[in-house]
């Protein structure tokens, strides 16, 4: 935990971005909400379609509103022009801002509907029109109890906000998903630190305004917004760049949520800084959304697999071999997506079925064949996407696999799960470094049911006719054999004497250089 001062110090701009995607989505919660409390406070009906809307929404886990929005907001680029992001701020924003509606919504409404029914009356016998009864009877008297909804979701939100990694956009998710998926746990501690510690701040600063709306002291309101205000502003004065970067152009490179990814983003990354480029990064996406999202222009350069792109996108189940299948697939970009599939690292990181070696051996095991004979007592260990991906069902049908049962791991524990015995064999990957080192034994394929899987770049259509990049990348083509990707991931996912994935990919690069 001695980094772990560090890890904090170096969350600057996660934290103002952070900041920045909650205070908006907040904002338009508010500016959702309140209208619609004031329209639900006069009409029963509304204000039970206005809630059950709201709480529809709650029952949606946070990450699958996140990712929703990517979807959608691609089908929407069909009407608003590609101009319409469909990665990062954008659909975060929507997503946060929707949940963020229901505390609001329902503080305001329950306050509305509570009110003391003579003094309405005794507006009303004074004459006040409907906007003067708003403003100067009902609005003071549920002041505080809207404050109470704001300062609810403005907890749920940043908490709900690390999630907004998964969909590219920088945050406070990005340690906790980097360690999660490294075993960094410095990182992780740093992230949820960072998110509580800012959710603290926020709710002592709403609860100075509601304070000070209950109390009639206007002042604590006015200290508590300010303070607010101020660090907003911090934020957004922390990110702008007042360097003179004449010439640069930014460039995003998109990162899956597995340690290799996080080291070949680097290693790009790294590459083009020396090139003069500015770089972004989004990092822990999921497979079909990486591929998505260099297509449409949401990042610029992704590290993806042959066989991945074979059965997702291509919708394809033969096994034409690696060569055949790398050429269909270059043509097949080119035709359909406009992305330049730029050339192979190298190495190939294929699924495999492993098991533990002495497990194997005792159960008779050395092909998938073999496996499918005592697979009835066995359990199944697979990342989130496997038992939905093509190639499970590709294998599953070409060897009659029927297991006892089937858990989903999140790719390092899955490694994990294995050595305990929590499972009996897993979905590996055929480059990851904990393969040898756990003494893991990867069964034959004999039917050949799953395709290769090259590593390749993807280039997306607003950087594809760039020489200069394509001319920095070329070194890195055909340069990384798989024993060296296999060292480069284990000095991450390592449990003693971990590495960075920027260091593993400054080592990376100097392999490549010998």
């Amino acid at each position: 935990m001695g980094g772990l001062g560090d890890a904090l110090l170096g969350l600057g701009p996660q934290l103002a971005e952070h900041v920045l995607l909650c205070a908006a989505a907040v904002s338009l919660g508010i500016a959702v909400a309140l209208p619609l409390a004031v329209w639900a406070g006069r009409s029963p009906a509304v204000a039970r379609i206005a809630l059950a809307f709201a709480s529809l929404v709650q029952t949606i886990p946070a990450l699958a509103l996140l990712a929703l929005f990517f979807p959608l907001l691609l089908a929407l680029r069909t009407v608003l022009g590609e101009g319409l992001p469909t990665l990062g701020f954008l659909p975060a924003w929507l997503a946060l801002a929707l949940y963020a509606l229901l505390p609001i919504l329902r503080n305001a409404v329950t306050a509305l509907a509570n009110l003391d029914a003579e003094v309405i009356e005794a507006a009303d016998g004074m004459g006040m029109t409907a906007w003067q009864k708003l403003r100067l009877v009902q609005a003071p008297l549920v002041a505080p109890y809207v404050m109470a909804g704001i300062r609810t979701a403005s907890v749920w939100t940043i908490g709900a906000a690390t999630l907004a990694t998964t969909i590219g956009q920088r945050s406070l998710g990005d340690p906790i998903f980097a360690g999660l998926q490294t075993q960094n746990w410095v990182l992780v501690l740093a992230g949820c630190i960072a998110s509580a510690g800012l959710a603290l701040v926020a709710d002592a600063l709403f609860g100075l305004v509601e304070r000070g709306f209950s109390t009639r002291r206007p002042w604590l309101c006015w200290i508590g917004a300010g303070l607010a205000l101020a660090g907003i502003g911090g934020a957004a004065l922390s990110l702008v760049d007042f360097g003179t970067d004449e010439g640069r152009g930014t460039v995003v490179i998109g990162a899956k949520s597995f340690s290799e990814q996080y080291v070949l983003a680097r290693a790009i990354g790294s590459v083009l800084e020396d090139a003069g480029y500015a770089v972004e990064y989004r990092e822990g996406l999921g497979s079909a959304v990486v591929h998505n999202a260099v297509a449409s222009g949401a990042i610029d350069i992704a590290i993806d697999y042959t066989g991945t792109i074979w059965t997702n996108q291509l919708g394809r189940t033969d096994n034409p071999g690696r060569g055949a299948t790398y050429e269909e697939i270059v043509r097949w970009e080119q035709a359909n997506t406009g992305t330049l599939v730029l050339g192979r690292l190298g190495f190939e990181n294929a699924y495999g079925l492993a098991m533990r070696r002495e497990r194997a051996r005792d159960l008779g095991v050395a092909s998938i064949a073999d496996l499918a004979r005592v697979a009835p007592r066995l359990v199944m260990g697979g990342d989130p996407e496997w038992f939905e991906r093509p190639e499970w069902e590709n294998l599953r049908d070409a060897y009659a696999l029927r297991f006892a049962a089937r858990r989903t791991f999140s790719p390092t524990f899955m490694y994990n799960a294995l050595a305990s015995g929590e499972a009996d064999v897993i979905s590996a990957y055929t480059s990851d470094g904990r393969i040898a080192a756990d003494g893991l034994t990867i069964l034959a394929d004999p039917r050949e049911a799953l395709p290769g899987y090259d590593a390749i770049i993807l280039l997306s259509p607003r950087i594809r006719d760039d020489e200069r990049l394509k001319a920095a990348l070329e070194p890195l083509l055909g340069a990384v054999d798989v024993a060296t990707m296999r060292q480069a991931n284990f000095a991450v996912d390592r449990d003693e004497d971990k590495w960075t994935p920027e260091r593993s990919a400054a080592w990376l690069l100097d392999e490549i250089a010998r």
